[in-house]
């Protein structure tokens, strides 16, 4: 891979780290300061810039990727911290060349305007789906003790409340999430389309 070793030409008194991250199943070896954030290391050090920043504070979901298929937020996070750990970008949903039952959940729903949330939002919502399948309770689940609970609007809102719309399409994205929880396995294949 031809990578930036340090984007802005400046060195922390000439200290940086060998790094070796793995990312959407490809390895990237980066010689980097140990102060950059995850965020900054995908989209300036990799090129990988459908993760987006936004707030840089981690208040808006923006920068949310998935790490050993949690869901994190990037701009939080230091790159030196993720060696070994498999790290997944809004590029990394799409298998051979098919769009995820999600990503295309979001076209059909209208899950998006203007579009600089999305990635954040079909990371985390990928990621909700798993938490919700595995058990794991929320805020809103009427009983924590439980493993069974309905996939319901109220718990879809609460589960990405962490994720920011400032276009207000949230109706679209929780509908986009409901069909592809309902319909996990339905793929379709595109070209060169990336959400």
């Amino acid at each position: 891979m031809n990578i930036k070793q340090n984007p802005s030409g400046l060195q922390a008194n000439g200290f940086t780290l060998p790094l070796s991250l793995s990312i959407n199943g490809k390895q990237y070896d980066l010689n980097i300061e140990p102060r950059v954030s995850l965020l900054d290391a995908l989209r300036e050090y990799i090129g990988l810039t459908g993760t987006k920043k936004g707030c840089n504070q981690g208040a808006c979901g923006a920068c949310t990727v998935l790490v050993d298929g949690e869901r994190i937020n990037s701009c939080m996070t230091l790159a030196v911290q993720y060696q070994g750990k498999e790290i997944t970008t809004v590029e990394g949903l799409a298998e051979d060349g098919n769009l995820s039952a999600l990503q295309q959940a979001f076209i059909e729903h209208d899950g998006f305007q203007c579009g600089y949330c999305t990635p954040g939002q079909l990371c985390s919502a990928t990621a909700m789906i798993e938490e919700f399948k595995n058990g794991m309770p929320s805020a809103v689940s009427p009983d924590v003790a439980s493993e069974e609970f309905e996939f319901s609007e109220k718990e879809i809102k609460e589960r990405m409340s962490g994720n920011l719309c400032r276009c207000g399409a949230y109706v679209g994205i929780v509908e986009a999430i409901q069909e592809a929880f309902s319909n996990k396995e339905t793929t379709v294949a595109h070209e060169t389309f990336y959400l």
